[in-house]
């Protein structure tokens, strides 16, 4: 009992993050701030409050995959659960595309343009890169034949390399001034910090993920 508590605590985060990552997409379709939508219906006191993003992680990006296989094997077809997570699983590579989409119009080159990815961790300050869904980000900028930069300064280099076969960058000095996209996939309290004004090249496209930055210094966020 107390591990079937667990998963579907778990399960139900997954569910509910699911709801606003496909409210993100409708309001981009809109032209409508996501962020400022959900500000605005969190002065309801019985509102939930969830942030569109990636989920990673051990628990929530996993256990409902435990619970789903359970209910199968007893032949029941859980629908729900499964749709938040084809949801969720999609958020990486909608965000890549995204991007791709955005540095077309700004009439960039993309085979062989240069990204810059903020973050390889499953979330904010903390070291930890189990299923981490950022590489979904990178293998789907790497497939329109894009040179991505991974920079992350909570990450271990070797854990990457070992989980990810991606060569970390763990220091400012390392990174180029000239990326055509930077996307912002963790919300570290570092990247508050950084100039992106120095790391960026004419017409670079930034995608905030988790909305760290203020709507005017980006190009989209979820």
């Amino acid at each position: 009992m107390a591990e079937a508590a667990k998963v579907i605590e778990n399960s139900q985060r997954d569910i509910n993050i699911a709801f606003v990552n496909e409210l993100s997409k409708i309001f981009r379709l809109l032209e409508i701030d996501t962020k400022a939508v959900l500000e605005a219906a969190g002065t309801k006191w019985n509102f939930l409050n969830f942030s569109p993003g990636l989920v990673g992680g051990h628990c929530i990006g996993v256990d409902p995959y435990y619970l789903a296989q359970k209910a199968i094997e007893s032949g029941y077809n859980p629908e729900i659960i499964l749709a938040g997570r084809k949801m969720n699983d999609s958020m990486g590579s909608y965000v890549a595309t995204e991007t791709v989409k955005m540095m077309i119009k700004k009439g960039a080159t993309i085979k062989g343009s240069n990204a810059l990815v903020l973050g390889i961790t499953f979330k904010e300050n903390c070291p930890d890169i189990r299923n981490s869904r950022v590489i979904d980000i990178i293998k789907e900028l790497q497939s329109y034949h894009v040179n991505v930069d991974v920079y992350d300064p909570w990450a271990s280099s070797e854990e990457v390399k070992h989980e990810y076969k991606l060569d970390l960058k763990t220091e400012i000095s390392e990174l180029k001034s000239d990326y055509d996209c930077i996307i912002l996939s963790v919300s570290h309290n570092e990247f508050l910090k950084l100039s992106l004004a120095d790391l960026k090249a004419d017409n670079c496209v930034i995608f905030d993920v988790k909305s760290l930055l203020s709507n005017e210094k980006v190009d989209a966020r979820l």
